[in-house]
């Protein structure tokens, strides 16, 4: 019986150990998934400032609306400590773009692109980077959509 208490106790020792190792690689996660975001964000308003678009066959400008869909897709139905940790990680990213202030608003609109097929996207990306004309069919007004949404978080930034 006292091998079996003692096999029980390491146990839930490791456990705990664990899961207490799982906790701060979600805090991690998060911080580091709300940086790339941040930073995408950031990104992304300052083309959008200095051209008044965002070119769809711009290979950097399609990278950050996938980085920035990744983020969406990782905060949507989060936790309020991943959350939080998010939050601080794009304050971060998008060097205070994003601020106490509206970072909540930015949040919550993040959530809204969460689930957007991005296989269009994807095929631009593939494009620009060959160099390719792009050409975008079925899933334009998943594209329009997404670069509406993307339009209306950034000119929350102002």
């Amino acid at each position: 019986m006292k091998l079996f208490k003692c096999l029980a106790v390491a146990s839930a020792a490791v456990i705990l150990l664990s899961s207490c190792s799982i906790l701060k690689q979600t805090a991690s996660n998060a911080l580091s998934s709300g940086t790339n975001t941040g930073s995408a964000l950031s990104s992304l308003y300052k083309i959008l400032k200095a051209t008044g678009t965002l070119d769809l066959s711009d290979l950097t400008t399609l990278v950050n609306i996938g980085k920035i869909l990744t983020g969406a897709n990782a905060v949507a139905d989060a936790t309020s400590t991943f959350t939080g940790d998010f939050i601080t990680g794009l304050i971060d990213g998008s060097a205070n773009l994003v601020n106490n202030s509206n970072a909540n608003t930015v949040v919550n609109a993040l959530k809204g692109l969460a689930g957007i097929d991005t296989s269009t996207l994807a095929k631009a990306a593939t494009a620009a980077a060959k160099g390719t004309a792009t050409q975008v069919n079925s899933s334009a007004e998943d594209v329009a959509s997404t670069l509406s949404s993307l339009t209306s978080i950034l000119n929350l930034l102002n």
